[in-house]
């Protein structure tokens, strides 16, 4: 059964509010570029967790969608990217970006695998 296109607003809405929170949260504890990583890192994997368990739509547009959707952060990714190519040359932008992009998806794939692994 899927969600009205209220209930669906609503659950993404507060879903983001957490994941929101959670972000600002992180980023307390973790400064600079190594925020950025941590954040798409963490929510990737807890993204892969999501897309492979068996939690219906309601719980994936609240935890997939708004939490993970929320939590991550490809605008600062990509703000970070360019600060890194104006201050540190293009090479570590690019070092940088790769970086970003093989720990989220790595971290996708482990938590999808991982969720897949425990529900057998």
């Amino acid at each position: 059964m899927s969600a009205s296109p209220l209930l669906a607003t609503a659950l993404v809405g507060g879903g983001g509010a957490l994941g929101a929170a959670a972000r600002h949260a992180v980023g307390l504890r973790v400064e600079g570029r190594r925020s950025v990583l941590t954040l798409n890192t963490l929510g990737s994997l807890a993204l892969g967790a999501v897309s492979a368990a068996p939690i219906g739509s309601t719980a994936t547009l609240l935890f997939g969608v708004g939490f993970c959707g929320a939590f991550t952060t490809f605008s600062s990714f990509a703000v970070g990217t360019v600060r890194a190519a104006s201050e540190t040359g293009p090479r570590a932008a690019a070092t940088l970006a790769a970086s970003n992009l093989t720990a989220a998806l790595a971290a996708f794939l482990f938590g999808s695998h991982l969720v897949a692994a425990v529900s057998v």
